[in-house]
């Protein structure tokens, strides 16, 4: 039902982009991911590499004790594939910084814990771009952004984000073209930020269902009626999805800004 895309036109203007905005806009010199071993830092991982060189990508696996072994496994296959220069990629152990905010803060649910494992990664990549003189590349998809299906200020809060212009259905179709390990391709999507987590059990609803909801009724401006009656998805299941949009709209925002109104003289006016 999602329409496919042109793997070749994509890439080659993902890289474009990527390697104009780093190093023509920023001014910068480099730039920095955090590679999970999943299908989306994967798949940005090779076009990062690929606009600005192995020499000036920095890959960072940022694991901590829930991380299955099979993604640190993947993450590796992926940096020997590109290679990335020994000096250029680095793995931190994320246990201590977590048990360390636990042990100030009081242990919270598996939701504040996961959050705080994000923003912890985080604030990791903005170190190190920090001093390689990066810009921090994210890897969040159009499915997932549209959905709020990360954290703010964690997974979000990157300088770039050159994939969010792809539906999960369609990285996929570019993990294929890129060449990645078939494994990474079809292992279920997950931020396992706690044992057993998976992103389509979090969203209950199949990234093929969730996509073609997304896709008729953002990109195809096409009513909830009508995404019903082209798709075959029942109404009750639209109205959960675009619920969850329509919710987690802040999460795609800047912050909110209250302005207020000056005079000539800097005053501030009377009536705001």
């Amino acid at each position: 039902m999602i329409a496919r895309i042109d793997c070749g036109k994509v890439a080659d203007y993902i890289t474009r982009r990527l390697r104009w905005y780093v190093l023509d806009h920023a001014h910068m010199e480099s730039g920095v991911l955090g590679l999970s071993g999943g299908i989306d830092s994967s798949v940005v991982a090779h076009l990062t590499a690929r606009a600005l060189g192995n020499d000036r990508t920095y890959v960072y696996l940022l694991p901590s004790s829930v991380t299955p072994k099979a993604d640190i496994e993947d993450a590796m296959k992926v940096i020997e594939g590109l290679k990335i220069p020994t000096m250029n990629w680095g793995s931190f152990n994320i246990d201590g910084i977590i048990s360390s905010y636990e042990g100030l803060l009081g242990k919270g649910g598996d939701l504040e814990k996961g959050n705080l494992m994000a923003r912890a990664r985080m604030t990791i990549l903005h170190y190190e771009a920090s001093i390689h003189k990066g810009l921090v590349i994210g890897s969040g998809d159009k499915s997932e952004l549209l959905m709020g299906y990360f954290t703010k200020y964690g997974d979000a809060g990157v300088d770039i984000l050159p994939i969010a212009g792809l539906y999960k259905t369609h990285v996929r179709q570019m993990a294929m073209h890129l060449g990645l390990p078939e494994r990474i391709i079809k292992k279920p999507p997950s931020p396992n930020l706690w044992p057993g987590q998976t992103a389509e059990g979090e969203l209950g609803v199949d990234y093929g269902t969730l996509d073609t909801i997304l896709y008729l009724r953002f990109d195809r401006r096409m009513s909830e009626e009508e995404v019903s009656r082209i798709s075959g998805i029942s109404g009750d299941v639209i109205e959960k999805v675009l619920s969850r949009v329509q919710k987690t709209r802040h999460k795609r925002h800047m912050p909110e800004i209250f302005k207020v109104g000056y005079d000539g003289e800097g005053r501030i006016k009377s009536r705001c």
